[in-house]
């Protein structure tokens, strides 16, 4: 089942494309839902992507198409049953909308991309272009060192990282090491071991038992300004 706030999103996004044949923006929905900030409306969007209600069209930060709605929401497009849903005609193709959205996401600190330090936690939020973000919950940590220039990873650059707890070897993840410091590395895994490779060739890579790395996210963007 969905939520309630859930419900009254997909409404909203079929009523909007009906009317107008373009997606709201996110500060459309942020509105007509009452919520505090844009990166709830990214979280249920997220949840309504997951759960194939909605897809969002690639290479526009402003179009989504809607798959398919709970049974009990009505729409003046054709329908047909399937099961506890009804499948919706799609929409005429929208005309491109500029790729302006920002998302406010979470900003959790200071992340090493050396020697690993500790990763406070922070109210902060960071305003993050939505065309950066995929699916899924996003956070950003910002970089502290230089053990990942070679993967493109400056100091002071934000890392915008994808949350969840596994990773395929190679991907550069945020591991939390001995639940106290947190590092952005290359993952590999090798011998029985968990090994954390850097970006630079001045620092060794750090190998851990697996039982001391939880994986907490993998690197999606990342986010510069210039000074």
């Amino acid at each position: 089942m969905l939520t309630r706030k859930q419900h009254e999103l997909i409404r909203y996004i079929q009523a909007k494309l009906e009317e107008t044949g373009v997606s709201p923006s996110f500060e459309e929905m942020k509105e007509a839902l009452d919520l505090k900030s844009k990166s709830g409306v990214h979280r249920l969007i997220s949840a309504l992507e997951e759960r194939g209600f909605i897809r969002r069209l690639p290479n526009r930060a402003r179009a989504l198409e809607v798959l398919k709605q709970p049974e009990d929401v009505t729409s003046k497009a054709p329908a047909r049953n399937a099961g506890n849903v009804v499948e919706l005609k799609r929409p005429e193709p929208a005309r491109p909308a500029p790729a302006n959205d920002v998302i406010e996401i979470p900003l959790h600190g200071r992340i090493a991309a050396g020697v690993p330090i500790e990763a406070m936690e922070t109210a902060s939020m960071l305003p993050v272009p939505a065309a950066l973000l995929g699916s899924g919950e996003h956070y950003a940590l910002e970089v502290s060192g230089d053990s990942m220039i070679d993967a493109g990873i400056l100091d002071g650059d934000y890392a915008l990282i994808r949350r969840t707890d596994t990773a395929r070897d190679g991907e550069i993840v945020v591991a939390l090491v001995r639940g106290e410091e947190a590092t952005l590395k290359y993952l590999r895994r090798e011998n029985g071991q968990v090994r954390l490779d850097p970006a630079n060739a001045a620092y060794e890579p750090q190998v851990y038992d697996p039982r001391e790395v939880v994986v907490q996210g993998k690197l999606a963007g990342l986010l510069r300004r210039y000074h």
